[in-house]
């Protein structure tokens, strides 16, 4: 597909620091005609592009006729284990999740998957959260085929959140501070804005290479 083809592109988790970002370049986006959101809550705005289905992301198959045939769906859905309140609670969000909407996508004939995992992810990690992410990766990969399939990892989120996370804004303002340090190999722990991943994500979905995994570096030089 011609990235000036006229599109119908597929979000979930639009409400987060990530997905807001990417929904307001899409709506601006000349070659995207149609935006279907998928979200647990109404949405509290209203745009002539935009068709907003609420959903139980545990049974997407009831809404597979919504999405047939739309060309890309970005997973923007995360959280935190401690949002989450356990570790079960945040791999139902962050695991089970994207695995249920690449089987949605596989199903309706969407040809391309972008999702945000991880810096660091791997599924052989001892930490639980980087182990949960590679996992995600990893099987959404085995068993699914798309097109195009894609995992960003950014590293540290630069963005207005919502949700103010004390711990969070310690962490960005040090590696700001810092980040001039963080050069070669390290480059790609520097903190990265919330536009720049959404802009790199368009950008990924519209390029014809095999690469599925993006790191932080890349997303700053793509999304630029």
């Amino acid at each position: 597909m011609d990235s000036n083809q006229i599109k119908t592109v597929v979000v979930a988790g639009a409400s987060g620091l990530i997905g807001s970002a990417l929904m307001e370049l899409l709506i601006k986006d000349v070659s995207v005609n149609r935006l279907i959101v998928l979200t647990r809550r109404p949405l509290n705005f209203e745009h002539p592009k935009v068709k907003s289905i609420l959903v139980d992301f545990k049974k997407l198959q009831t809404i597979s006729e919504s999405v047939k045939n739309a060309d890309i769906l970005y997973c923007c859905i995360g959280t935190t284990i401690k949002s989450a309140g356990s570790k079960e609670a945040f791999r139902a969000v962050d695991y089970e999740i994207p695995l249920h909407l690449a089987e949605l996508a596989a199903k309706a004939g969407i040809s391309k998957f972008i999702a945000i995992s991880s810096l660091g992810a791997d599924p052989e990690s001892n930490n639980f959260y980087l182990k949960t992410k590679g996992e995600m990766e990893r099987d959404i990969d085995g068993q699914f085929q798309f097109r195009k399939l894609a995992f960003v990892r950014p590293s540290m989120l630069l963005g207005p959140r919502k949700e103010f996370r004390l711990g969070e804004r310690v962490g960005q303002f040090f590696m700001v501070i810092f980040s001039f340090l963080m050069v070669g190999r390290f480059s790609r722990f520097k903190p990265i804005h919330d536009f720049t991943v959404a802009k790199s994500m368009i950008s990924i979905s519209n390029s014809l290479n095999n690469q599925k995994i993006y790191d932080s570096s890349e997303l700053q030089w793509l999304g630029r």
